[in-house]
């Protein structure tokens, strides 16, 4: 009787492996931002927030950002992550050559550790230009209602359905994408991660309009980004949504003209 070997016992467990490997990733990046926005409660904001920034800020700014959106988006790219999981394990039981799944993640993440140095240098700018409160909420009637108009518009564009198309069907992008080797696992976990950003980049925006640290929004937005990817009528609960921010943003603007 053949026995398994250590490696063959683990990869037969391998989806629990990585599930739970991404559920304490996920952990450990909201307990950061409960730690962070709990230090921001407890301390003066005010004073730390009129000074001009530099460079030393945009970093602590681009690390917040940077593990924010491995918070809100991992969960979101689980399905995808998990069949890619498991295609790799039968790949190995073929071939005998593997490719750990976290190198598949680390090119997802890649792609929103970009966005969050470009997020992190608009909320530079915002702040340069005063248009941040302590907290990091905009304080620009003008500028609330243009991100909400905007994300309710883009949740229409064509790009934004294409997208999510790609992002509602793991084992259709899996196939499709596959490449071999080290490389190939970390460009198809870039190339889901633009996927995956060009379906929510604007939604991102709209936490200069309901707070970068406001954690309850944080969620809210997670969450919607999930219900996206796995429901079936998530092209259909996009443009609701983006037809509701638009009227929000409509609304807003007519308080400003009023």
């Amino acid at each position: 009787m053949n026995e398994s070997t250590p490696l063959e016992a683990l990869l037969k467990r391998d989806r629990a492996v990585v599930a739970g490997g991404l559920f304490l990733l996920t952990a450990l990046a909201w307990w950061y931002l409960f730690d962070m926005a709990a230090d921001m409660a407890a301390m003066d904001m005010s004073a730390s927030m009129m000074h001009a920034w530099g460079w030393g800020d945009w970093f602590m700014l681009f690390i917040m950002w940077a593990i924010m959106m491995v918070g809100m988006m991992i969960p979101s790219a689980a399905p995808l992550i998990l069949t890619f999981a498991t295609i790799n394990r039968k790949k190995f039981e073929q071939s005998g050559r593997m490719v750990s799944t976290f190198v598949f993640v680390s090119g997802y993440l890649l792609v929103w550790t970009a966005f969050s140095a470009l997020a992190a240098g608009l909320q530079w700018g915002l702040h340069t230009l005063a248009l941040l409160s302590p907290m990091m909420v905009s304080k620009s009637p003008i500028l609330n209602g243009v991100l909400l108009i905007a994300a309710g518009a883009y949740q229409w564009a064509p790009l934004k359905r294409t997208c999510l198309e790609h992002c509602q069907s793991p084992l259709s992008f899996v196939m499709s994408h596959w490449r071999e080797g080290v490389n190939g696992a970390l460009r198809m976990g870039w190339e889901h991660g633009l996927y995956c950003l060009g379906c929510c980049w604007v939604l991102m925006a709209l936490l200069f309009v309901m707070g970068v640290m406001n954690l309850a929004w944080v969620a809210v937005i997670a969450v919607f980004v999930l219900l996206e990817k796995i429901l079936p009528a998530g092209v259909w609960t996009a443009r609701v949504s983006g037809g509701l921010l638009m009227a929000w943003g409509v609304w807003m603007a007519r308080g400003i003209a009023g």
